[in-house]
């Protein structure tokens, strides 16, 4: 093959490649509207992309029915939960038994952004997911999670 053909070739097959993990999140966030609320977010939220982004709360939490807690609770069925109520076994932190609210999306929107600035004394050791529509694909994927 020659140098210009690879010159061609190289990043048509590059296109094509960037393709295959594509969550149309351009296209999505077009859709949001310009500086979206959290409710414009949650109707573009895709629970499949946010299964994959899931991957990253996976090294603590399970979501799997049945499984057992790891380093986090099991957060199968957690959506709409009052806090700390998910998992009876679970030893959660007087700071989140004490606070009161429960995980619809827009408290699992701030949780997951920073849990620190939502319950001061968690234990829980995540900096947070800054991207709003990335926060937005967890909790619709977390919200099937029935």
């Amino acid at each position: 093959m020659t140098f210009r053909a690879r010159l061609v070739i190289l990043p048509v097959l590059a296109a094509a490649l960037a393709g295959c993990g594509d969550d149309r999140r351009e296209e999505r966030l077009r859709a949001a509207g310009a500086d979206p609320s959290l409710a414009a977010l949650m109707k573009v939220a895709d629970a499949d992309v946010g299964a994959r982004k899931f991957r990253q709360c996976a090294a603590c939490h399970s979501v799997i029915q049945g499984a057992s807690d790891r380093g986090g609770p099991n957060l199968h069925g957690v959506f709409d939960k009052p806090f700390a109520t998910n998992r009876s076994r679970f030893g959660y932190t007087a700071a989140l038994t004490s606070a009161a609210g429960k995980w619809d999306a827009a408290t699992l929107d701030a949780w997951i952004a920073d849990p620190a600035r939502l319950v001061p004394g968690t234990t829980m050791q995540f900096q947070g997911v800054p991207d709003p529509l990335t926060r937005a694909d967890i909790i619709a994927y977390l919200r099937d999670q029935k």
